[in-house]
């Protein structure tokens, strides 16, 4: 199945997967990090899937394979229980506008809403309790799963994925203090999803105060995080759980950002930029960065800056010390003149 070289009991009785720490007698497992190497002495997996050149002490059935986690998935494809289908159609309680245009072979799960003017693409699916708003676009081959809500002139692309709880195009934060009030700043503008984007459950994307927030093509975007309005978030992005957004800012293309991390509003964040977990992000970051720390700074700069804390115990002491040598120097001179 996965095309390896076997060492080991080739009658070894497979009975399921698992992975390294959970894995019982039976199991296959894998090895696709050195740091899981530890783990190997204590695995109760049966077989590991482990690469070539990797110097594993392991007493089962060892499957060498240049790529052990591609291996993996493609393994636990051939075992793993069919996806659910949906058959094409729409159930009796959706509620779908006469000027609503639908694809070939649509499913529309039930209590979905799909109003006046919004075009949903062939072979697209709208989960259960959905809302596709007013003169919204759906591309060919979309997976909306249950209780995703698009406002209205949402646009999204083709093999788009959005996972439950999934909001789009909601009104952007923008109010302004008038006598001591907030008056709010109608959003007038709205949300456009590239091709292949995937969208994880409960992340919110604004729509534009005007003009679009934009996410580009084949860009992959955790749960729980949002985006404010008027963003642009480049092709082929990594945006990890918890990551919140300001409005207006640009993201390159193939940016990653790990979770939990902060950017405030109207940055800039250059291509192939790394910003790692927890950072808070204040200013521009140029292309290629790694950043690091709140505020965030160059991941090399942070790391001596966190020695340097972990030290300041230490550099207390060695100060006072010199301290008191120089109060004795002082005194000996003082004395002697």
């Amino acid at each position: 199945m996965v095309g390896g070289a076997l060492t080991g009991d080739p009658e070894q009785l497979v009975t399921g997967l698992a992975g390294i720490r959970e894995a019982v007698p039976g199991d296959v497992s894998f090895v696709a990090s050195p740091k899981y190497q530890p783990a190997v002495k204590t695995t109760r997996a049966s077989v590991l899937i482990v690469a070539p050149d990797m110097d594993v002490a392991f007493g089962g059935a060892l499957i060498r394979v240049d790529n052990p986690s591609e291996a993996f998935v493609r393994l636990a494809a051939q075992v793993a229980p069919r996806p659910v289908s949906f058959r094409p159609g729409a159930h009796p309680t959706a509620i779908i506008a006469r000027t609503a245009r639908l694809g070939k072979e649509v499913s529309i799960q039930p209590h979905a809403v799909i109003e006046d003017g919004a075009i949903i693409g062939d072979r697209t699916i709208i989960g259960a309790g959905s809302y596709i708003g007013h003169e919204s676009r759906l591309g060919a081959d979309c997976l909306l799963y249950a209780r995703v809500s698009l406002r209205e002139r949402t646009i999204i692309g083709d093999r788009v994925i959005l996972h439950c709880g999934v909001v789009l195009g909601a009104d952007g934060f923008g109010f302004e203090t008038v006598g001591g009030k907030h008056r709010k700043i109608p959003q007038v503008g709205h949300v456009e999803i590239g091709d292949d984007v995937e969208i994880g459950a409960n992340t919110t994307i604004d729509r534009g105060r005007f003009g679009r927030t934009r996410v580009g093509q084949g860009t992959k975007i955790d749960n729980l995080v949002q985006i404010g309005h008027n963003c642009a978030i480049g092709d082929h992005c990594l945006i990890c759980a918890l990551v919140g957004i300001a409005g207006s800012t640009i993201i390159g293309n193939q940016v990653t950002i790990a979770g939990q991390v902060g950017v405030a509003g109207h940055l800039t964040i250059g291509d192939k930029s790394i910003v790692m977990a927890q950072a808070g992000v204040t200013k521009d970051v140029p292309a290629g960065a790694m950043m690091l720390g709140a505020p965030a700074m160059p991941h090399k700069e942070f790391k001596r800056v966190n020695a340097a804390i972990q030290r300041l115990p230490e550099t207390l002491a060695k100060i006072h010390e010199l301290e008191q040598q120089l109060a004795e120097l002082r005194a000996r001179l003082t004395t002697a003149s």
